[in-house]
């Protein structure tokens, strides 16, 4: 006659096994689900990376002196972008559609202050005669154009990242004084 505690020796090496076979079963669960949170967060930071080179190449476009004068020469060149600081260029950003000008004011002279020395630049009225440019904070000013135009521009970059496969998309409405001159030739 057989013992009853033989044949439970074989279920309790059975329970162990399943039970076992559960824990595995979690923990590459748990391995498989970290990996793929750890991709959507460097998708999430390649993609700010890439955001953040565009905005730098817009605001990079913007400052330049020449972009009053010549955006198209200005913008038409890619604007490399260094994110971690190691000397290699990370994203590369393009201006497309090249900046485009959405509409050019000129600037009354009676809406210039006269006590700052960038509004006294534009200061030579159009309709005055000729130049008269002020030197003097107290004094009148004739009504009229003044020298000056505001301009508004629609630029927009571009980064797309074939080592990532990251695209960023980014556009920007700006304002900028600039001589009428300037606005006439490239406002139009």
């Amino acid at each position: 006659m057989r013992s009853p505690g033989r044949q439970q020796q074989g279920a309790a090496l059975f329970v162990v096994l399943v039970l076992l076979l559960g824990l595995a079963w979690m923990g590459l669960s748990g391995f498989r689900i970290t990996g793929q949170h750890l991709q959507i967060v460097g998708n999430s930071q390649a993609r700010e990376h890439a955001t953040a080179a565009a905005q730098r190449a817009i605001e990079q476009t913007i400052s330049s002196d020449l972009f009053a004068r010549d955006p198209v020469a200005v913008a038409a060149a890619p604007i490399d972008t260094d994110i971690d600081g190691d000397g290699t260029t990370d994203y590369t950003a393009r201006l497309e559609p090249r900046p485009r000008c959405t509409r050019v004011r000129p600037i009354k002279t009676a809406e210039l202050d006269v006590a700052l020395r960038a509004d006294r630049v534009c200061m030579n009225s159009a309709d005055a005669g000729g130049p008269q440019l002020i030197e003097r904070p107290a004094a009148v000013v004739a009504s009229g154009d003044s020298m000056c135009a505001a301009s508004e521009w629609n630029v927009s970059a571009r980064v797309d990242d074939p080592r990532s496969g990251t695209s960023a998309a980014l556009d920007q409405g700006i304002a900028i004084r600039v001589s009428k001159f300037e606005a006439a030739n490239y406002c139009k």
